[in-house]
């Protein structure tokens, strides 16, 4: 029985999200999944900040870390286009300023392919890549797998958030021509 008083004021706070004025309207449980991305999104960036710093490279900030991962990603060069295209970003010249601190450090080589720019990872680079692998796998993977979640359930999750995204997407298309 007070189970069930806690429920019941559990029912009046409602979803838990940050905007409760968004959550108000249609389909709150939208509000909640925004809210939960923006917890996550704000805790992935400080996690990846803070492993390349225990690898060695205190400087890099997240956008950094995702373009060095994406070029080191085959060992094969990629063009400036590609890395744009695979981590969803419209404006090249954060890659390029990315690129550019990548290659100050020494962990990317930039250059062309024709009348495109490409980038290729170094040794170096490649090195910290793998130092950040060797952390996240001792810090990261065993708390990820301590909390039960079946792989399938969380690679069915990712493909959903894959799908979201797109919806993300054109619904910005939209509002860009309101």
């Amino acid at each position: 029985m007070a189970s069930g008083g806690r429920e019941k004021r559990m029912e009046k706070l409602g979803p838990v999200v940050a905007s409760a004025h968004l959550a108000e309207g249609p389909l709150p449980a939208l509000s909640e999944l925004e809210f939960a991305l923006t917890m996550t999104d704000n805790a992935f960036t400080r996690w990846i900040v803070r492993c390349m710093t225990g690898a060695g490279y205190p400087d890099l900030g997240p956008l950094d870390i995702q373009v060095l991962h994406a070029v080191n990603h085959r060992d094969r060069p990629k063009k400036l286009a590609d890395i744009c295209l695979i981590l969803n970003i419209e404006d090249t010249h954060t890659v390029t300023y990315a690129l550019k601190k990548l290659a100050g450090r020494g962990l990317v080589v930039s250059g062309r392919l024709g009348k495109e720019k490409i980038a290729t990872i170094t040794d170096e680079g490649r090195t910290a890549c793998l130092d950040y692998r060797r952390i996240r796998e001792g810090l990261l993977i065993g708390a990820v797998e301590d909390l039960g979640i079946d792989e399938e359930q969380m690679s069915r999750l990712a493909a959903l958030l894959r799908v979201l995204s797109g919806v993300y997407d054109q619904a910005a298309r939209g509002a860009a021509v309101i």
